[in-house]
């Protein structure tokens, strides 16, 4: 199977970043390199890195949000092929090897996800009950030539949206993006995450759905 690399943007997350790395450790299929973005954290998540025994390239910058963050990760890659991950969250043991064989079976896919579960604070062993399309970072896995193409993932305000954004402007794009239908990956739910609740960071909604009209409404007046 052709190689890849993981790409995890962190901010202020020592208490769950070292779990992430292990279910990317366990992996039936194993990465060729893991990149964790540093996205201008106050606490010592590369003191947390360096508990496990693995292999992790941790880069830094100033605090800019996810997309710059997953964006400065996946420059720093080579590998054809490129897996996301939020750093509270968690894959399922043969989530890569699925999506792999996946482009294996379907050569013209650019993108593959797959569905998820959410499951709160410390407790992965007993997520909720419903599984939903996991269009998300941490189910993402792409084909690194399509990068150029869409460009970089952008934070929109309140640091919410990029990824729809980003997966938006993929499809317009015209690549092909598929689902897998088994939950191959469980998001945390804690205070002060992005996955927790609704408050005013959702105007980065807002904003995507704004450069989403504005995107189609030129599209549609160069093909008058």
């Amino acid at each position: 199977m052709a190689g890849y690399g993981v790409v995890i943007p962190a901010f202020n997350a020592t208490a769950t970043i070292a779990e992430t790395l292990r279910s990317v450790a366990a992996q039936t299929v194993a990465p060729e390199a893991i990149v964790v973005v540093d996205d201008g954290s106050t606490d010592d998540i590369a003191s947390a890195i360096n508990t496990l025994d693995m292999q992790v390239m941790l880069l830094r910058q100033e605090n800019a949000g996810p997309g710059s963050a997953t964006t400065k990760g996946i420059a720093a890659l080579s590998t054809p092929f490129i897996a996301t991950l939020d750093a509270d969250d968690l894959w399922l043991p043969t989530k890569i090897e699925k999506q792999l064989a996946h482009f294996e079976r379907f050569p013209a896919t650019s993108g593959v996800f797959t569905h998820m579960s959410n499951f709160r604070g410390g407790r992965p062993d007993a997520p909720d009950a419903a599984a939903v399309p996991g269009w998300s970072r941490t189910t993402m896995m792409i084909r690194r030539a399509i990068i150029g193409a869409v460009g970089p993932i952008v934070d929109p305000p309140g640091g919410r949206g990029e990824m729809i954004d980003w997966i938006a402007r993929a499809r317009e794009a015209g690549f092909a993006l598929g689902m897998l239908d088994e939950v191959m990956a469980l998001r945390r739910i804690r205070p002060g995450s992005l996955s927790y609740g609704r408050d005013w960071r959702d105007r980065g909604y807002l904003e995507v759905a704004r450069l989403a009209l504005q995107r189609r409404a030129r599209n549609k007046a160069d093909r008058n």
